[in-house]
């Protein structure tokens, strides 16, 4: 009783205490947190030139005010950005039906397969695209799909007609969705692999002497061990819908045209970096960024109202 009496409960524990108890954990957090201020933090800074008329030789200090003159683009519907968010709506629809899912499928069939060793030769084959940049990977489409490609080599050689994949603006959205499934499906398991050891052995035993079959345990057991993951990732995905790829589409946006190629992202680039209009791509970029917030903030509280505990707490 004594022994219990004199530890203080570590609620109570001041805030300087805390520090001091801490310090060793602060210290190696501190690089991390200086790296995350100076390069995600800071440049925040950077999105008054939204409402300025911005030029790289007066600076941010020398430049005009415009007030909400930039954000014309938005509310008066530009015809060049309502056409990149148009394409950045139907890259996000495709990526939400079909990228998002395919890591749960695959991390369910990996996990369904009894050797050990196969397994993880299957992952390690399946984590390799990851590593590769996209210019690797869209270098690899293009010796496999292109016209000059091995499939269309394989089809001349066998006096077939060629197929035109790459280069072909009524295929780009469903080649972008290929390339990102190839290439991150396989890494984006292990969240998933790792909630689905996490789920008790003996929930299955209960529901096979119930008689339940696989499909039954799979929707029963499976899925909901695997929600929370599921629906923290999705909140996640909401907060980054509008960003689709900007290293991967204007690798290959020469190639297809601006018309079905251009996103959000390369409409900054295309009119900030190339145009000079450095004050009309930080208006779309921060209001791109706005609207992430409160994609993820409405998603999150829907979280809460089933349950879950989302990206925070209540």
């Amino acid at each position: 009783m004594l022994q219990r009496s004199s530890k203080r409960p570590q609620q109570q524990l001041g805030l300087g205490r805390r520090l001091l108890r801490d310090r060793v954990l602060l210290l190696f957090a501190l690089p991390g947190t200086a790296l995350i201020i100076v390069f995600h933090y800071v440049p925040l800074l950077g999105n008054v030139i939204a409402f300025k008329d911005y030029q790289p030789f007066l600076g941010i200090a020398g430049s005009d005010w415009s007030g909400w003159e930039n954000f014309s683009v938005i509310f008066n519907g530009d015809p060049a950005f309502l056409r990149a968010l148009k394409n950045t709506l139907i890259l996000t629809s495709l990526q939400s039906v079909f990228v998002f899912p395919a890591p749960i499928l695959l991390a369910l069939l990996l996990n369904s397969l009894f050797s050990e060793r196969i397994k993880r030769i299957a992952q390690s084959i399946l984590y390799l695209p990851h590593f590769m940049s996209w210019v690797i990977v869209v270098a690899l489409f293009q010796q496999m799909l292109g016209g000059s490609g091995l499939l269309n080599n394989y089809l001349r050689s066998h006096d077939l007609s060629t197929i035109n994949i790459i280069g072909n603006s009524e295929l780009f959205q469903v080649l972008l969705t290929s390339q990102i499934i190839w290439k991150d499906t396989g890494w984006a398991t292990i969240l998933f692999l790792a909630a689905l050891s996490q789920i008790d052995s003996q929930l299955y035993e209960a529901a096979s002497v119930d008689g339940a079959t696989r499909m039954r345990q799979l929707w029963h057991v499976t899925l909901p061990g695997l929600r929370g993951i599921i629906i923290l990732l999705f909140i996640l995905r909401l907060g980054d819908s509008l960003t689709v790829g900007f290293e991967q589409i204007i690798l290959q946006q020469q190639a297809v045209g601006r018309d079905v190629s251009e996103v959000l992202d390369t409409y900054v680039y295309n009119n900030g970096v190339l145009g000079g209009a450095w004050g009309v791509a930080a208006a779309v970029g921060l209001v791109k960024g706005l609207v992430g917030v409160i994609l993820v903030l409405t998603a999150n509280k829907v979280a809460h109202i089933f349950g879950e505990q989302g990206v925070y707490q209540r």
